[in-house]
């Protein structure tokens, strides 16, 4: 009987491998996974604190201790139509002294270092400061109340404009900068560093001039006369601005007035408008 030899096995079948999946791992991309789902912006709660303590402080010195006159102090009082007298008793829920006991004791406000803590538990006291002549806001000009909110939002508002105005001399264009320039009196005959610089010192003093200055139908105007003075288009005098050419008079200027300020105006009028064509004309045919 014939004997069959068995075939050796051959090579195992290729197994297709699965798809990869869609993963991402430090940097690894795997496919064939879940979409990636944007993550939730995490939210964080805050409950801003408010402060029901009031705070005053002295304008201006005070000294270690400032005591707060009330001897006769008198404030009008809208509700009554009349002038009434305000003291500051402890024991008393009001402070107008027509309304008091017969026997109100009056106590001291001191202002120490500078400064008063009126606490919520004192109404009667934040009451008599708030009704006060010598407060700011009354348009005194012994005190005023500390707000520090108000404080803070008018420096960030302040900083801000600031930063703006920062921004607009290192981005605009040194021909946009010019005309400011020479409205602010600076030399446009230096180096483009120099005239940046002299505007950068104006844009952090005067920032809210200095960005409205961009809009301003003067400085144009203010630009093109100084330049027509330095090219001798014109000649400004005490008594007056005339051509230089022809040493006609363009206007006239009053006694103890600049002939600069009294040009620019002059020029943004209905009259003046056909001068600023003109010197511009004569600007662009120098050019």
């Amino acid at each position: 009987m014939a004997t069959q030899t068995k075939k050796a096995p051959g090579r195992p079948k290729k197994v297709q491998p699965e798809p990869e999946k869609l993963q991402q791992f430090e940097g690894t991309s795997i496919r064939n996974s879940a979409p990636d789902t944007p993550l939730k912006k995490k939210f964080i709660k805050r409950k801003e604190k408010v402060n029901q303590n009031k705070e005053y402080e002295i304008v201006k010195g005070g000294g270690v201790a400032f005591m707060l006159p009330q001897k006769g102090v008198t404030v009008y009082d809208e509700a009554k139509n009349t002038v009434r007298e305000i003291r500051y008793c402890p024991n008393e829920p009001s402070v107008w002294s027509d309304e008091q006991g017969d026997r109100a004791t009056r106590q001291s406000v001191i202002f120490r270092e500078g400064r008063l803590f009126a606490p919520k538990d004192k109404p009667n006291l934040r009451e008599f400061l708030d009704l006060h002549p010598g407060n700011v806001a009354n348009g005194g000009k012994t005190f005023r109340e500390v707000n520090k909110k108000k404080d803070a939002e008018k420096e960030l508002k302040r900083e801000f404009l600031q930063n703006d105005a920062i921004a607009m001399v290192r981005d605009r264009d040194i021909q946009d900068l010019l005309p400011i320039a020479l409205f602010f009196n600076i030399d446009i005959n230096t180096s483009v560093s120099d005239i940046r610089y002299n505007l950068l010192q104006i844009a952090k003093k005067k920032p809210a001039e200095f960005i409205e200055s961009f809009d301003s139908p003067q400085v144009t105007v203010r630009s093109a006369i100084v330049q027509a003075k330095d090219y001798q288009i014109i000649n400004m005098k005490d008594d007056g601005v005339y051509w230089f050419d022809t040493n006609s008079l363009i206007v006239s200027v009053p006694v103890g007035q600049d002939p600069m300020d009294v040009m620019v105006r002059f020029c943004l009028t209905e009259r003046g408008s056909s001068v600023v064509f003109d010197l511009e004309r004569r600007l662009v045919s120098l050019s």
